[in-house]
């Protein structure tokens, strides 16, 4: 008798470890439709509309006490900086870094980079070529001769 209680008892240990291998590993992080969002930008979808949607999906994550994925802050940041949202932009970018400490030297170069750009138009016309640097003064130059 005693040997069938053993018996029964591996079985049912058995199965149940068998039933726990079957649930699988659950996902380190909550991506909410990060990877649909960061392919809109590619594309060159509304900004508004991107920012709209990762508010909400990181919404989703935080009710359900998930994990927002790396890039997530970042991505969120870039697009506030699309629209004129500065303010917003550095609370995403900071937070990334406090998220993720690995991203922190991107970040302060993003952020370093956005203070001293003094563009006023990111499609602006590219510089008129200084007399110096034209053809003729480098055919000059090549040849040996000095003006």
């Amino acid at each position: 008798m005693k040997q069938w209680v053993t018996l029964r008892n591996v079985a049912f240990l058995s199965a149940a470890g068998l039933l726990a291998g079957c649930a699988g590993p659950q996902p380190m992080y909550q991506w909410e439709g990060y990877q649909v969002q960061v392919y809109e930008y590619f594309k060159g979808e509304s900004k508004e509309a991107q920012i709209t949607a990762l508010e909400g999906g990181l919404e989703k994550i935080k009710a359900k006490g998930g994990v927002v994925p790396p890039g997530y802050h970042a991505q969120l940041g870039m697009l506030y900086l699309n629209v004129g949202k500065g303010d917003q932009m550095i609370k995403e970018f900071q937070t990334e870094k406090t998220l993720f400490p690995e991203a922190s030297p991107y970040m302060d170069f993003l952020l370093r980079n956005v203070k001293t750009d003094e563009r006023k138009e990111v499609g602006a016309a590219a510089p008129q070529a200084r007399p110096e640097t034209t053809a003729a003064t480098k055919s000059d130059v090549t040849a040996g001769s000095t003006k």
